[in-house]
């Protein structure tokens, strides 16, 4: 499994948003969109704030590969699902966004950390070239 470097990372969490692309089935990606990504640990984590219904989101699911550009960085990356086994995470994960964004209406960052957010937890990895 590919990682990423500390410097992707780095960058990545320093951004306040990215653009995101599922791969669709015939291999065209689909229409990028801008979200919020915050980082735990060496993982990076992404969220719909629509919840599971929206249609980048069910993109993801359909083939579990895409694209982002982000701070000078562009990645074909893979969607995974949140590890089950860690405990915690969400409210986590919450919290992250709750400080990275801050600055933002409490309105926006409810949308982000609501429990229908949660539900579309998404975590980006690297695709091994």
């Amino acid at each position: 499994m590919a990682t990423w470097t500390n410097d992707e990372l780095d960058k990545i969490a320093g951004s306040d948003e990215l653009r995101i692309a599922s791969l669709r089935r015939d291999g065209r990606l689909n229409s990028p969109r801008i979200i919020w990504v915050v980082r735990h640990g060496d993982d990076l984590y992404v969220r719909s704030v629509n919840g599971r219904d929206s249609a980048w989101f069910r993109g993801s699911q359909v083939r579990r590969e895409g694209y982002i550009q982000v701070g000078g960085i562009s990645k074909d990356v893979t969607f995974a699902d949140p590890d089950p086994a860690s405990p915690g995470l969400d409210d986590d994960l919450d919290a992250a966004y709750r400080a990275k964004y801050r600055r933002y209406s409490a309105s926006s960052v409810g949308h982000i950390t609501s429990p229908r957010a949660r539900a579309a937890t998404i975590r980006l990895e690297p695709k091994e070239s």
